[in-house]
C-alpha cells in the first residue's frame, strides 16, 4: 500500500487497473477474436463459392422469355450475387456483434475474487481507491469486473476531482445552514 498520501491518482493507478482488467477479460477477448476469425474465414470461402456459382449459371434455357431478358439476366447476374453476399455479410456481422456484446456482458458480470481485489488494492493510491469505492455502487453484491471497468473509465475521466468538488459542495451547503 502507498504510504504517501497523494492528492491525485497516478499513472501507475491507471496501469495497475488496466493490467488487472486485461487479466480478468483475456479469456473473453481471445474467445471473441477466435470466433470472429473463424467465421470470417468460413464466410470468405462460402462467398467465393457463391460468386463462382453465380458466374456459372447458364441462362440459355430461358430463351423462350426472349433474347432481351436473357441478356438482361446475364448483364445483371454479378450484381445480384454480390448483393446476396452483402446482405449475408450484414446478417453475419449482426449476429457476431450480438455474440460479442453477450460475451462482454458475461465478462462484466463476473465476480472479482477477494485475492485479486486485495492484490489490486496493494498497488492503488488513496485517490484511485476513492474512485473504485465510488464505482462500486451496490454494496449488497460483490464487486464485478464491470465495477473495475467503470472505475478505470472514471479514473481516466477525472472522477476523483469531481468527488472532491462534490464533497466541498456538501461541506459548503452544510456550513451555510441558517
Amino acid at each position: 500500500m502507498n504510504s504517501i498520501t497523494q492528492h491525485q491518482p497516478t499513472r501507475q493507478d491507471d496501469a495497475v487497473l488496466r493490467n488487472t482488467l486485461l487479466k480478468l477479460t483475456a479469456a473473453q477477448k481471445i474467445l471473441c477474436t477466435v470466433v470472429v476469425a473463424a467465421v470470417a474465414l468460413i464466410w470468405y470461402d462460402l462467398l467465393n463459392r457463391l460468386i463462382a456459382f453465380g458466374r456459372g449459371l447458364d441462362y440459355t434455357g430461358l430463351h423462350a422469355l426472349g433474347a432481351q431478358i436473357v441478356e438482361f439476366l446475364k448483364h445483371y447476374n454479378p450484381f445480384f450475387w454480390w448483393g446476396v453476399v452483402a446482405l449475408c455479410t450484414l446478417i453475419i456481422a449482426y449476429f457476431l456483434y450480438g455474440f460479442i456484446q453477450s460475451t462482454r456482458r458475461w465478462s462484466q458480470a463476473r465476480l472479482v475474487s477477494a485475492e485479486t481485489l486485495a492484490e489490486l488494492l496493494k498497488h492503488l493510491s488513496a485517490p484511485a481507491r476513492e474512485v473504485l469505492n465510488w464505482a462500486w455502487q451496490d454494496r449488497r453484491d460483490p464487486m464485478t469486473v464491470g465495477d473495475l471497468q467503470r472505475a478505470h473509465r472514471e479514473l481516466r475521466a477525472g472522477r476523483f476531482g469531481k468527488i472532491q468538488l462534490s464533497a466541498r459542495h456538501a461541506a459548503l451547503l452544510d456550513s451555510e445552514t441558517p
